[in-house]
């Protein structure tokens, strides 16, 4: 299958396409080639000119002064690369990388960087025959473009560096040469365009966000598990309560939980007499506080989903002018990361308050730790000390990346964004909440087995099942890691939502795309 590549119009659901474990190949919309070649032939007259024309004739950053020789062009866009590819720390994720590529691809497609469509091209081909650059994962602030890890994503477009290529780490030349593809000679600005730019940023945070919906909606659902665990009331989802506040994720949140307890017989059997008149907020206030993180994930998808589209690197090609500005500046990056990471920690905060409350018989009202036979088992006393200890971690890193800034290039740059690091460290919190979330699970699924035979929903039975596929019930004490494994991987995959989403339309909504 081929994917085309519309420059300005990628959609989500189209990412999420390009992020899966198969991607597809792409292919360049034809009729964005006539403003490539327009934009490309702008540059090639700027360098016949006197003028000086930033990252055409001139140094970078604080060099931006420092004039160019004709005859160096050439030469100034090759060490450009090379001196800027200087990151540290581990490879980013191949899938991340592959999306990168198609990320600085459609950006320089849309026909207002200058360069030649041999390097789109190049580009392409590198994603298409399977040649991920090896980019390190650390050395951006995030402005002035992603200029290290981009740095890193190029040099095997010209033959340097490394890359991966059918599972063995290579250098540039080698990958090249085993994918069939010829190293490219860069051209004046095209080193500059290809380094410049927001990509990487940008990259790291959609595929975060690719997660953190599969994630949430699991959450959803697991929240839902635990309140007719504990025996709770859905009351608190009556629509008419939420349709007066008027905060349209806590309303689609609430319908996604009224759907979801249908027809349970455990809630049925306590709506009279029970003493109990109200729940735990962890319980009764699902609504308001997963639906404001389905707020701040869809704000955040678009956010992210323009960035996508967008051009950023610098100077710009405009009608027969080139233009400095800034659009490398990733700020709008960093605050839709930095929002994204705060909703992550409070999707684990919240289910981390329900594991708490399952294990304390007082609240519940279930056998202390969830284990028939306190004392001599300590069930899930300790599971929820793991989940505890992952929701305090997330608190950590949700700190706003943002707000700190440190200048580079000699005070030149002297604000700069950190989006990539807002971005990077979105990866490690999914990783921790679904940790959370399939923890919740376990637990609400071991809470229902002492309320047997009665049953719950149909749709969290459905839940029940697949759970259970992966980890019997405990009732003597057994290590709970490799159960807490495949929950997190079912969680992640989104497999928890999909074994019950037929039942739930309800559920959809609350997906990003």
């Amino acid at each position: 299958m081929t994917e085309t590549l519309v420059p300005g119009q990628l959609t989500l659901a189209q990412l999420r396409r390009l992020c899966s474990a198969t991607p597809p190949h792409i292919a360049l919309d034809p009729a964005c080639r006539d403003g490539i070649r327009a934009s490309a032939e702008l540059v090639r007259r700027a360098t016949e000119g006197d003028a000086a024309v930033y990252g055409v004739n001139t140094g970078f950053g604080k060099l931006a002064s420092t004039r160019i020789a004709r005859a160096d062009l050439a030469t100034l866009q090759l060490k450009l690369l090379r001196s800027h590819a200087v990151g540290v720390g581990e490879p980013m994720s191949e899938r991340v990388v592959r999306l990168i590529l198609v990320l600085k691809a459609a950006s320089l497609a849309r026909g207002y960087s200058g360069v030649r469509e041999e390097v789109v091209d190049g580009l392409i081909d590198l994603h298409n025959a399977g040649v991920v650059p090896v980019i390190p994962c650390q050395g951006s602030v995030g402005a002035s473009g992603d200029l290290a890890p981009l740095a890193h994503l190029c040099l095997p477009l010209i033959g340097e560096g490394e890359a991966f290529y059918r599972g063995e780490r290579l250098n540039g030349a080698e990958a090249l040469a085993r994918a069939g593809l010829k190293p490219l000679a860069l051209g004046a600005k095209e080193g500059l365009a290809l380094i410049n730019g927001t990509q990487v940023s940008a990259g790291l945070a959609i595929d975060a966000l690719l997660t953190t919906d599969r994630v949430f909606e699991a959450a959803v659902i697991s929240g839902a598990l635990t309140l007719d665990a504990a025996r709770g009331s859905d009351g608190p989802f009556d629509p008419r309560i939420h349709a007066v506040r008027g905060q349209p994720g806590q309303i689609d949140c609430a319908a996604a939980y009224r759907a979801l307890m249908v027809g349970s017989a455990i809630r049925a059997s306590h709506l009279e007499g029970d003493d109990r008149v109200q729940d735990p907020y962890c319980l009764r206030c699902q609504p308001q506080v997963m639906g404001a993180c389905l707020d701040q994930m869809r704000y955040a998808a678009e956010v992210l989903v323009r960035e996508a589209n967008a051009v950023t690197d610098n100077p710009l090609v405009f009608e027969g002018l080139m233009v400095s500005g800034g659009n490398f500046h990733a700020e709008p990056v960093a605050l839709a990361a930095d929002a994204l990471a705060v909703a992550i920690a409070e999707i684990g905060a919240i289910t981390e308050r329900r594991i708490a409350m399952l294990v304390d018989t007082v609240v519940s009202r279930l056998p202390p730790f969830l284990t028939p036979d306190p004392g001599l088992n300590s069930g899930f006393m300790i599971v929820h000390v793991t989940a505890a200890s992952l929701a305090s971690e997330n608190k950590s890193l949700a700190h706003p990346a943002s707000v700190d800034s440190l200048p580079t290039s000699a005070n030149q740059e002297d604000h700069v964004s950190m989006a990539t690091y807002a971005a990077r460290r979105l990866a490690l919190m999914l990783r921790n909440t679904a940790h959370i979330v399939g923890i919740e699970l376990l637990a609400a699924a071991q809470g229902i087995e002492f309320l047997r035979p009665l049953t719950s929903a149909p749709a969290l039975e459905g839940v029940m099942r697949a759970v259970r596929q992966v980890s019997p019930a405990m009732m003597q004490d057994r290590s709970l890691a490799p159960d807490m494994s495949a929950m997190h991987d079912l969680v992640s995959d989104g497999a928890i939502a999909e074994a019950i989403e037929a039942q739930i339309p309800e559920l959809h909504a609350l997906r990003l795309a």
